[in-house]
């Protein structure tokens, strides 16, 4: 019994839901629109309001697709109405951030700056206050392409244990380690 996959999704007013013959679930909102290919063995129906996600059989496999499908339409639903956002700082003595014309230079202690482009669906936005690390906050209906972008920025510069320099999520904690001199006592 697919816990997940029973919970019914509560379309919110100004949310479009639709599906064609091929299996192909689109949901319109404030935000934009977004799509996804749904396995034949599972149906999707709208009632009250609400989508019910339900399955053909009882094995293991379609339990299994049941509650996954169940989560992307849920976060299909929360992209188009809210968005998704992620925010990311930066630390570290001369490292920085900027945006111009849709592409992100980071200067992050290499020999040459390092620039970025976002693919289509995500925003990325600068925030550069004075006494404050600046902070990259990208924005999105797919909470999937969202979370990939920022995990590929991150990855550019990964915060390291020692001084805590790098870049990292702005609620991530990085568990420090102490250096050589602490050896020797």
């Amino acid at each position: 019994m697919s816990r997940i996959g029973n919970q019914p999704i509560e379309l919110k007013d100004g949310i479009e839901f639709s599906i064609d013959a091929d299996n192909v679930v689109t949901i319109k909102g404030e935000k934009g629109s977004d799509t996804l290919k749904v396995d034949e063995s599972i149906t999707i129906e709208k009632k009250d309001g609400e989508l019910i996600v339900s399955r053909s059989s009882e094995e293991k496999s379609q339990r299994a697709l049941h509650g996954l499908y169940r989560s992307l339409i849920g976060n299909m639903v929360q992209g188009v109405s809210e968005g998704y956002k992620k925010e990311l700082e930066i630390r570290g003595v001369g490292y920085r951030a900027s945006l111009s014309n849709g592409v992100l230079e980071m200067t992050l202690g290499f020999s040459h700056p390092i620039y970025f482009v976002a693919p289509d669906g995500v925003d990325l936005e600068v925030d550069t206050k004075k006494r404050k690390n600046p902070t990259i906050i990208v924005s999105g209906i797919n909470k999937e392409l969202v979370g990939q972008v920022a995990a590929k920025i991150r990855s550019l510069r990964p915060p390291e244990p020692y001084n805590g320099k790098g870049i990292r999520y702005v609620d991530e904690w990085v568990r420090r380690k102490a250096g050589k001199s602490a050896a020797k006592a």
